[in-house]
């Protein structure tokens, strides 16, 4: 997976984040896509992440993915 500096990360738009709210979950490519499913799952399995979040991300990273 490419870095994503904090310059890149911070011009991205709200829509390039599964979480655009809290700018949580930055996609800018299907790598970074596939690793929001990750760490979403993680986070998730560990009780800090909410079921309805997790479905956000994972519908983003999924439409990603099928574009990729």
């Amino acid at each position: 997976m490419s870095h994503l500096s904090t310059q890149a990360r911070d011009a991205l738009p709200a829509s390039a984040f599964g979480l655009p709210e809290t700018r949580a979950y930055p996609m800018p490519d299907a790598a970074h896509a596939r690793n929001a499913k990750a760490r979403a799952a993680k986070e998730f399995n560990a009780g800090k992440l909410s079921a309805l979040d997790r479905a956000q991300v994972d519908r983003k990273a999924n439409h990603i993915l099928a574009e990729a």
